[in-house]
């Protein structure tokens, strides 16, 4: 009776030069891609979070997944340079096109127009160019698991999803502690007059009056109880028009047209965007501003009632 093998100690079958060639080829330029939009994700995860929830990811769900989609991107990645991975490296990076494909044809008149914010240095607006180029990296996977043996060996795998799952950890633990500390600077100017940003608390609220998320922040933000907090707003673009948005919110606070200043201190995403300082120095960045947030947040640090 003859024996039969199995994929792992069966003899490989030749792949033609030509199709190896491909194969290496496309893996090689789908695990760059994927390599660099995981590791950004990692890397600044409140950042991808805030990107996650402008293409309309729950507020709740952003920042697992961005942490999770950076995981899988890193991750697959890493299998699909991999030859004895390959495989399964083209299936999860198959699996994710296809879902990121699906989610933004649901949401498409929503998000259409919009910047998907897949790849740090590759803007690709959402429209039908979207989905060509999403169809063009969904083959590029395909040629590169198809012409590769099967893939083997599940425990070396789960060990290299361990080494990114603890990347990811530490990533966000540099993160998450780089956010507190940052000094502020001296003093800016507010209402046309000098203000010191060393004594007490200050909230700064980044914003742009012709936003509609920013306008409901503020009209919430507005009702609460800021005790001795001074709140300063700062616009981002149409500075004419901070008065006529405070009027329309009801926000008690001071203008200050000091965005590069502030900005180049306390970098952020998008607006809107705050940053709580004690005694001269950042308590912590805001970036979640649909309820409950941020007012959770402010009385969580006592910066409000």
């Amino acid at each position: 009776m003859e024996e039969t093998l199995s994929p792992v100690q069966a003899p490989p079958v030749a792949t033609p030069a030509w199709k190896a060639s491909a194969s290496h080829v496309c893996a090689f330029l789908m695990a760059v891609l994927f390599l660099i939009a995981g590791v950004w994700k990692l890397t600044d995860a409140p950042g991808a979070a805030v990107r996650m929830n402008q293409a309309l990811v729950p507020q709740a769900l952003s920042l697992p997944a961005a942490i999770a989609f950076g995981i899988a991107e890193t991750f697959a990645a890493i299998l699909i340079l991999i030859p004895r991975f390959r495989r399964w490296g083209a299936w999860l990076i198959g699996a994710m096109l296809v879902a990121f494909m699906l989610y933004f044809a649901i949401f498409y008149n929503q998000l259409r127009g919009e910047e998907c914010s897949c790849f740090p240095w590759l803007k690709r607006a959402v429209g039908p160019g979207f989905f060509v180029a999403d169809s063009v990296m969904l083959a590029a996977a395909a040629i590169a698991g198809w012409w590769v043996r099967p893939s083997f060996g599940t425990r070396p795998a789960v060990w290299i999803l361990a080494a990114v799952t603890l990347f990811a950890g530490g990533a966000y633990g540099v993160s998450f502690f780089s956010q507190t500390g940052v000094r502020a600077p001296n003093s800016i100017t507010v209402d046309g007059r000098p203000m010191s940003l060393q004594d007490g608390q200050i909230f700064v609220y980044f914003f742009d009056p012709e936003c509609s998320h920013c306008l409901d922040a503020a009209r919430r933000m507005a009702k609460l109880d800021w005790g001795e907090t001074k709140v300063v707003v700062v616009p981002t673009q149409q500075q004419q028009f901070a008065r006529s948005f405070l009027e329309t919110t009801g926000l008690r606070a001071g203008v200050s047209n000091d965005l590069d200043v502030l900005r180049a201190a306390f970098p952020f995403v998008s607006t809107p965007a705050g940053v709580a300082i004690e005694g001269g120095i950042q308590k912590k960045p805001l970036s979640q501003f649909e309820e409950p947030e941020p007012e959770a947040t402010l009385r969580g640090l006592g910066f409000a009632k």
